[in-house]
């Protein structure tokens, strides 16, 4: 995945989506230590996640009657109203148009052609994420979807991903790079069939954000202590590294790795 130099394409932001910013904020804390700095009045209670003074996510309260408890992954653009307007050609629909965010940024929330949500960040003051690829934040996205080649074409139309299909002992894996991103270190994600994913199938088409760790194991054990739900124990992915998906207590899916050695 990209440094937080984010390149258009690339993931720049997640936010969490949850009934209760005091609850989710004890258990985000006693998972990775972060820290929450509230938002004002005018973000419209939008607040920050900070993990050693570096922002790792945002939070924001959607009562129940609203939505469900959830990560969302952003995308970096130029243009946040040519990208919606590409998303609806290419099949997809917008579940809010763009919309400035202060002078930090212009933001916008689509889904795809096959329902899975994605947002969108223009940069502003805010360029995106302060900090990625470290314990504690941001590493990977996972796209569950029921259509692989379908969903490839859609964000290759979008954004201009490339995908390349990597063969491991349990299976072909499809990775995403950015459309200028020629080596390995470009891939931010991957693309996966939802009905293959047992732990994931329940949610429908969605994006996963997965967080890097030291420690697997212990990662789990934590969210068992913190009131969390384990939807996939620690599993060890060959040259991979050792994965765990979980929930918070309100429901919002994530997961873990300790990436293998390079």
């Amino acid at each position: 995945m990209p440094d937080p130099a984010f390149v258009t394409g690339a993931p720049n932001w997640i936010d969490l989506g949850t009934p209760d910013i005091d609850a989710a904020t004890t258990f985000y804390d006693g998972l990775f230590g972060w820290e929450l700095v509230p938002g004002g009045p005018e973000t419209g209670g939008y607040g920050m996640y900070q993990l050693r003074g570096r922002t790792v996510a945002g939070v924001m309260t959607v009562p129940e009657d609203q939505g469900k408890p959830a990560w969302s992954v952003y995308f970096q653009t130029p243009d946040a109203d040519a990208t919606a307007r590409t998303v609806e050609q290419a099949g997809g629909s917008a579940a809010f148009p763009p919309m400035d965010v202060l002078d930090y940024g212009r933001m916008g929330g689509f889904t795809d052609s096959a329902g899975a949500y994605f947002g969108v960040w223009q940069p502003g003051t805010v360029t995106g994420l302060g900090m990625i690829m470290e314990p504690g934040a941001l590493i990977w996205s996972e796209l569950y979807t029921p259509d692989v080649p379908a969903a490839a074409a859609f964000f290759h139309t979008v954004f201009g991903w490339r995908t390349e299909d990597i063969a491991y002992p349990s299976g072909s894996y499809t990775v995403i790079r950015p459309a200028d991103g020629e080596s390995d270190d470009s891939s931010f994600g991957g693309i996966v069939p939802v009905d293959g994913a047992p732990a994931q199938a329940a949610a429908g088409p969605h994006w996963l954000p997965y967080f890097a760790v030291d420690d697997t194991d212990a990662t789990e054990a934590t969210v068992r202590r913190l009131g969390g739900g384990v939807t996939m124990e620690a599993t060890d992915l060959p040259e991979v590294g050792r994965i765990a998906t979980f929930t918070d207590p309100a429901g919002a899916a994530f997961a873990v790795i300790k990436p293998a050695p390079m």
